[in-house]
């Protein structure tokens, strides 16, 4: 299935990054750059309204013409990521030229938001994206919020705009290579072709688990050094940690795919066939006709928030066309 109605040209592999595996890894093994595009860019400080008095940091960056009729851009990060991460910083890079304001969000208890979160994130966690919202300068809202999430964010922001339907702050959204299955995201990262991939994430992500900041008991603490996996990991620690009586139902109540119906606003969908971290089935499983304001743009290559193509990520070409017709 392709997005036709962006009339997106097809995806084709930049070589030698053929195949889902090297295309997910070009990064961390080329280590681009991104230049500074913004011209000015500012911390913010928002805090979540749980009770918790949990603070999430921001980067907000402006261009150098801010166009006074577009809406904000809010991006959300993947596991073990922060809004300095490469495709944060390159889809600012990308949205700033065309006069877009771009909130590089870190997440609950991700980058410099974790000395003041006792919480962390997770992939249901879609009340701290509104609760960041909210807490912006009405100046930065007045025309709306699109929100784009990347692997885990993109879960995330599937699930906030399904919840909110047509009265909700976000008037656009996109996903990219979201797990909206979780549990069968977490079952094919513990395969053993993708078990690097998962050691590579599971490091980092049980680091700021435990930084400085969080609030965990000892036996927490201890599941979290013993998680050898993250089906492990999400069943004696996540469920338990967020109220779920198991790790079934953790899956079930914070899952995009449950909420896929709600959608009420445009939303564009990116995913890749050959994604070795997140199965491509629970996608081919939705009745995508029966959600009008989703934007289906399915891939056969292009891997894990990848899509390196000849002209450079497809993702980003297909993020800015679908902005312009929103």
């Amino acid at each position: 299935m392709t997005a036709r109605r962006l009339d997106l040209p097809p995806f084709r592999p930049r070589p030698p990054w053929f195949g889902g595996y090297l295309q997910t890894v070009r990064n961390a093994l080329m280590k681009p750059a991104v230049g500074q595009v913004a011209a000015a860019s500012s911390p913010l400080r928002l805090p979540v309204r749980d009770g918790t008095g949990d603070v999430l940091h921001a980067m907000l960056d402006l261009p150098a013409r801010v166009r006074e009729d577009l809406p904000l851009v809010l991006l959300a990060h993947g596991v073990s990521g922060s809004a300095e991460s490469y495709y944060m910083r390159a889809t600012a890079a990308r949205l700033l030229p065309l006069g877009y304001r771009v909130l590089r969000l870190n997440l609950r208890g991700a980058g410099p938001s974790r000395p003041d979160c006792r919480r962390h994130y997770h992939g249901g966690r879609s009340g701290d994206l509104r609760d960041a919202i909210a807490a912006l300068p009405s100046g930065l809202t007045a025309h709306g919020v699109v929100t784009i999430g990347f692997s885990l964010g993109g879960n995330t922001v599937l699930k906030l705009v399904g919840e909110q339907g047509t009265t909700g702050p976000v008037r656009a959204a996109v996903a990219v290579c979201a797990p909206i299955d979780l549990g069968a995201a977490t079952r094919n990262l513990n395969r053993g072709p993708n078990r690097p991939l998962q050691s590579y994430l599971l490091k980092g992500f049980k680091a700021e688990y435990v930084a400085p900041g969080a609030e965990l008991t000892d036996h927490l603490r201890a599941a979290v050094h013993a998680a050898r996996s993250f089906a492990e990991f999400d069943e004696t620690v996540s469920a338990p940690r967020n109220g779920a009586p198991d790790v079934a139902t953790y899956y079930a109540e914070n899952s995009a795919r449950a909420y896929l119906p709600g959608i009420r606003v445009p939303t564009l969908v990116i995913a890749a066939e050959d994604d070795p971290i997140v199965p491509f089935a629970p996608y081919g499983a939705v009745d995508w006709p029966a959600i009008p304001d989703a934007i289906p743009a399915f891939t056969r290559k292009g891997g894990h928030v990848a899509h390196h193509g000849a002209g450079g990520i497809w993702y980003l070409d297909a993020i800015e066309r679908f902005l312009a017709t929103v």
